[in-house]
């Protein structure tokens, strides 16, 4: 009886998408941080808590939310390994990461057609962290274009374990 082979990791895997998605994102937070995203933010979020109290989303300060966000990110980038072999329990995170960044690159993309988040909070065009939107659109597709395409593809370790 032969053993099958793993798959080859350009089969099995979504590494290349993720890590360019994982560059994205860290571009991303580049752009917010040298653009003022936070004039806008907190802002917009003490708006919808005003108007809403059940909404969830905190305010923040430069230094916590910088450093939340590059500790994320991080952790993203360290995740590359797992996602080139194409692990299934990553496959649910993946498609989050993928979801929520396509999210953000579409509201800072409407954000900047309509010049404001909310009526009382507007900004000069383009809005703060525009500038990496696209590339967020794009690496965020290919994400959820691999995993697809990927998603009939059995995980085998390799042999010899």
């Amino acid at each position: 009886m032969a053993m099958r082979e793993a798959p080859a990791l350009s089969a099995s895997g979504f590494g290349s998408a993720w890590l360019a998605l994982c560059v994205a994102f860290a571009l991303h937070i580049l752009d917010e941080a040298a653009t003022g995203f936070l004039a806008v933010y907190n802002p917009t979020v003490t708006i919808l808590r005003s108007r809403w109290n059940w909404f969830p989303m905190p305010t923040f300060e430069f230094r916590e939310w910088l450093v939340v966000l590059i500790l994320a990110c991080g952790l993203l980038f360290c995740l590359t390994p797992v996602a080139a072999r194409g692990m299934p329990g990553l496959r649910p995170v993946a498609w989050f990461f993928a979801v929520v960044m396509f999210l953000n690159g579409l509201g800072h993309t409407l954000f900047t057609i309509l010049g404001h988040t909310v009526v009382s909070v507007t900004f000069p065009r383009p809005a703060p962290g525009f500038y990496s939107s696209p590339l967020l659109l794009a690496t965020s597709l290919w994400l959820m274009f691999r995993l697809r395409r990927t998603a009939r593809i059995d995980f085998q370790l390799p042999t010899g374990y």
